[in-house]
């Protein structure tokens, strides 16, 4: 195999072996600690502009599997420390590597990808190349950044997917990056969903009436989307909402809090979120790397989910305004499905219940 390197902005340097597609990978470096479900988070939106860490050993044993996408693959770059060449499963269609390939995805196998890890724990997140040699000039390295991200991950126009059965509502769909299985769950839920870019103004959101308005997942730094803010403050009261992720992250700015960047956030499917309501611990998969400052929605919002581990924000209700958000991923396709019941709560509210 031909030979690659792993080249960090602290410096750092890893050699390992080619894999996916030839070229430079320039990208934040994140790392993700799923065991399974690699195929849903190299087609994740939320990761536009970063190259992805897997922290289990093996990957692409199970093949690739076009019917579990959860949407375009805009990673940067990818890193393994075993890439599986002979997948066995049923389901396969074929290898990992030739997906990579295909999307012009350049990674790199055979590094110590837990020492990898644990400097980006210990030193926070930071960017990093993927190239056939260790560059003597590595200002472009220190330079790069996440831009215009929402952008590149929304849908270019609208359109409508039907509702499974009996259609019971109509769902407006805000796109900052959204998964699939945000669309299956409520049109398995018997709602009509009509998808929306996500610059769409508040004006033609509303010009749809629909029964409720869901908020997607979606990458980059919230406080960019100055624009998204400024619709979503002129939707907030106006009709059920839910938003998920990138969608809780924005609400919270429209309404008039902030968001902070973690050192290395949250990205997994074995995230612990404790109820405060109930006590309840439920395991999440999360993929974000801001999360909003709790302290700032002091009188804003009622804190309804908190992170296990460290305590950040993970949810929030606006009970006076109809609308309740959470920062990780109830529609997780990969799984866990502990918490898919809060799209049946979003239900309720469009049904009338002012308690959901």
């Amino acid at each position: 195999m031909e030979k690659a390197y792993l080249v960090l902005n602290n410096g750092a340097v890893f050699e390992g072996a080619r894999i996916g597609a030839a070229g430079d990978g320039l990208g934040e470096l994140v790392f993700t600690t799923g065991m399974e479900g690699y195929l849903e988070t190299l087609t994740d939106p939320s990761y536009a502009g970063q190259i992805i860490l897997q922290t289990f050993p093996l990957i692409g044993n199970y093949g690739v599997i076009e019917e579990d996408f959860e949407g375009r693959c805009l990673a940067r770059g990818y890193v393994v420390r075993e890439l599986c060449g002979k997948p066995s499963n049923f389901r396969s269609q074929y290898e990992l590597d030739r997906f990579l390939k295909d999307r012009g995805v350049p990674g790199i196998c055979g590094i110590d990808t837990r020492a990898v890890a644990k400097m980006i724990r210990t030193q926070g997140v930071m960017n990093a190349k993927i190239c056939a040699e260790p560059p003597a000039d590595r200002s472009d390295i220190a330079a790069y950044a996440v831009q215009n991200a929402v952008a590149a991950a929304s849908c270019r126009a609208a359109y409508a997917v039907p509702a499974q059965g009996q259609e019971r509502f109509s769902v407006a769909l805000l796109d900052y990056g959204a998964k699939g299985n945000i669309v299956r769950n409520l049109t398995k839920r018997g709602c009509r969903v009509t998808v929306l870019p996500y610059d769409t103004p508040a004006e033609d959101v509303l010009a749809l009436e629909p029964d409720g308005l869901m908020l997607s997942n979606g990458p980059g730094d919230p406080s960019e989307n100055v624009y998204c803010v400024e619709q979503l403050k002129k939707l907030l009261g106006k009709l059920p909402i839910f938003g998920i992720c990138l969608g809780h992250q924005l609400t919270a700015l429209a309404a008039g809090g902030e968001t902070v960047k973690l050192k290395y956030g949250h990205r997994g499917a074995n995230q612990p979120v404790r109820c405060l309501e109930t006590g309840r611990c439920y395991i999440t998969s999360q993929n974000h790397g801001y999360a909003v400052r709790s302290e700032s929605m002091a009188g804003l919002a009622r804190l309804s989910y908190v992170n296990a581990n460290d305590g950040s924000c993970e949810g929030l209700d606006y009970p006076d305004l109809g609308c309740f958000t959470v920062q990780f991923h109830p529609e997780a396709s990969g799984g866990p499905h502990d918490t898919e019941f809060l799209f049946d709560r979003f239900l309720d509210m469009m049904g009338g219940n002012a308690h959901a």
